[in-house]
């Protein structure tokens, strides 16, 4: 198979305070990046002087404000590279991330995408914890590759992955092709539209390399809005997933069951803010659904926790 050019896609917004460090991250790639394409999602502040910088290293686009799916899905449109990466402008690459995937995809062209595992980070760099350990799909793969540095995941190992994924945006490998032909990903979403696509993804996918080795990091920032506003973000994110539930109907079974497993956890996620927030009914309401929805235990229990407080 002919070696993968790697489009690596940085969307942007205000972002003039770290994305030298993205871009960095990528130019210092054991893999050389294919083009790096930075599209700026109409920042106010410094960030189109910042990649100017680089020169012709970089391409940038901008677009008037439009989200963050908006922008990734234009960097994707204008990329020329057979296979995209994304990076968030305030994280960063670790040097062989594209290695370990490139030379993966030469050895087997039999991958639908790749992902892996990742570091989440503070905004001053420590470390918190890797992505794959805290996640119980994670750790199943882990344990599944037994000390190697790799593992194929197969469509019957996804409905985990789908309830509670361990890799993210900027560990995802996925061709341009497919990428497009799924839509990208979906606008109109305040959060959650990564995992929306990722969703899509799995349901046509049937096998998955995995690298166990952290190859980017993922700053949290006690600052960002869905900390600062939780109760706003577990509305969006119950919205979100409502809408990746109905988009289900025709997935493959695991993948459908993973979607609404997802979704039972984003309801109680919400009813547990709206408890904190002194909203009790609320709380109930928010859990009610998952009731008839997915009869079982799981539900019963959390509509009692509710009830109790």
């Amino acid at each position: 198979m002919s070696a993968p050019r790697f489009s690596v896609i940085i969307p942007a917004y205000n972002a003039a305070a770290f994305i030298a460090q993205a871009i960095d991250s990528v130019l210092a790639q054991t893999w050389p990046a294919h083009e790096i394409i930075v599209v700026d999602d109409g920042s106010a502040d410094a960030t189109a002087q910042v990649v100017a910088g680089y020169g012709d290293r970089v391409r940038y686009l901008r677009q008037e404000n439009a989200g963050v799916s908006a922008a990734r899905n234009a960097g994707a449109r204008a990329a020329t590279g057979d296979w995209l990466a994304f990076l968030d402008a305030d994280d960063w690459y670790y040097p062989d991330r594209l290695k370990w995937h490139a030379e993966w995809i030469e050895r087997d062209g039999g991958l639908d995408f790749l992902t892996g595992d990742y570091d989440y980070r503070r905004p001053d760099g420590s470390r918190i914890s890797g992505s794959m350990e805290v996640h119980a799909s994670g750790r199943a793969m882990l344990a599944k590759a037994a000390g190697g540095d790799t593992v194929v995941m197969t469509a019957e190992e996804l409905e985990p992955f789908v309830a509670d994924h361990f890799g993210d945006t900027h560990t995802l490998s996925v061709p341009r092709q497919t990428f497009l032909a799924l839509g990208g990903y979906p606008t109109g979403y305040r959060v959650c539209e990564d995992v929306f696509f990722l969703v899509k993804l799995c349901a046509v996918s049937r096998r998955i390399g995995v690298v166990c080795r952290p190859m980017a990091a993922y700053v949290i920032h006690a600052a960002s809005a869905t900390r600062r506003d939780p109760l706003r973000a577990q509305f969006d994110n119950v919205r979100t997933l409502t809408h990746m539930d109905k988009a289900a109907r025709e997935f493959p079974h695991g993948v459908r069951r993973g979607v609404r497993v997802r979704l039972g956890q984003g309801r109680l996620n919400l009813a547990y803010a709206l408890s904190k927030a002194g909203r009790r009914g609320a709380a109930l309401k928010a859990v009610l659904p998952s009731l008839w929805e997915n009869p079982g235990i799981a539900s019963l229990r959390r509509l009692l926790s509710m009830m109790r407080g």
